[in-house]
């Protein structure tokens, strides 16, 4: 795996047993729960209004917005100090923000998001590729950049957006390999589940709104992720038959079984229990697990979902660093390649999920 950029991150979707659903009406979210303004919020998942941003939380979350805020470019970009990956990390940001009920026009910070977005489309190039014109890029970046503008999209409908959109997601299914997967060339190579995910989760996102996703792409996808699961464990492996199965592997192999529709598949099931069997234990790759993590926990809902926010709330509230208005994490897990920017902005994402505002995390 690379360093900082393996991360990632449907309104009232209810899918088959496999592949992508049409969208249905999203239900209105409770005027109490918001911390701005935000978009009409997706139907949760059965259970998930167990879970509630509780006022202290709440507080640290607007904190955590303005610390973003702050630390977003002139050019309408964000980025880790040392890292060019400026696609992925405004990726990152974005979708922290509109987890928070931000988009262009609604919520405290819907400038910051229209800026953001602004500049994701700007790295859009002729085939569909997203890379910053610092000119280091890979598909991970494409993907949490995908993902962004896909859910963008999806919430704001702008004219101006979908054949952008549809031009990358065109690039994305173009680099599918003939096993089902990605890795980080924008060319079909060999795959691995960290690549493959974001692209799946884009690819989700992407057909939520309205843009054409083939099937067989999707059953394609499903076949890749179930090649990687170690059956002596649940867990799954970084490639097939390759390695060991680890915690942040497993979050995401599992959230994008969900992603796919695999709701009741019982390696999801299996994987579940890898998970909280490794929660809080396994610190290798903490904040890019728990980006998968939380939304796989979230869709599964109920008490999976109320112990789990319970015991990743907990830690990230002892762990937030705050001055005057602002606040902010370093990563759990420590280590080089990783920096506040990344945490921060992932942390905010996970913490803001019962506000519901995020289709693509909705059953």
């Amino acid at each position: 795996m690379k360093c900082a950029l393996l991360a990632a991150c449907c309104a009232a979707f209810l899918l088959p047993a496999k592949g992508f659903a049409a969208a249905a009406a999203p239900s209105a979210p409770s005027a109490a729960a918001a911390p701005a303004a935000p978009p009409a919020a997706a139907a949760p998942a059965a259970g998930v209004e167990l879970v509630k941003v509780d006022p202290a939380i709440e507080a640290v979350l607007r904190s955590s917005q303005r610390w973003l805020v702050s630390r977003q470019l002139p050019s309408g970009a964000w980025n880790e100090q040392g890292n060019r990956q400026q696609a992925a990390f405004t990726g990152y940001a974005m979708m922290a923000l509109m987890a928070c009920g931000n988009t262009p026009g609604e919520g405290e910070f819907g400038k910051a998001v229209a800026r953001g977005a602004q500049f994701l489309t700007d790295c859009i190039r002729p085939d569909g590729f997203i890379a910053a014109s610092t000119g280091e890029a890979n598909m991970y970046g494409h993907g949490i950049a995908s993902i962004a503008l896909a859910e963008l999209y999806g919430q704001t409908r702008d004219p101006a957006l979908r054949g952008k959109l549809e031009r990358v997601i065109h690039l994305t299914l173009a680099c599918q390999n003939g096993a089902g997967g990605w890795r980080y060339s924008p060319h079909p190579g060999d795959a691995d589940i960290s690549v493959t995910v974001l692209q799946v989760v884009a690819l989700r996102a992407a057909r939520n709104s309205g843009i054409d996703v083939p099937q067989s792409a999707v059953d394609k996808a499903i076949a890749y992720v179930k090649s990687c699961q170690h059956p002596a464990t649940g867990g799954f492996t970084y490639q097939t038959n390759s390695g060991n199965p680890g915690f942040a592997r497993t979050a995401a192999a599992i959230y994008s079984l969900q992603v796919c529709g695999l709701y009741d598949d019982p390696l999801v099931a299996k994987g579940e229990k890898f998970l909280f069997d490794r929660q809080l234990k396994d610190m290798e790759w903490f904040t890019y697990g728990n980006f998968y993590a939380a939304p796989a926990l979230y869709m599964i809902g109920g008490d999976s979902w109320k112990k789990w926010y319970g015991q990743i709330s907990g830690s990230l509230m002892q762990r937030v660093h705050r001055q005057g208005e602002l606040a902010w994490w370093d990563p759990l897990e420590g280590g080089p390649g990783q920096g506040p920017l990344y945490a921060t902005s992932v942390y905010t994402a996970i913490l803001a999920m019962p506000y519901h505002y995020i289709p693509l995390y909705q059953r």
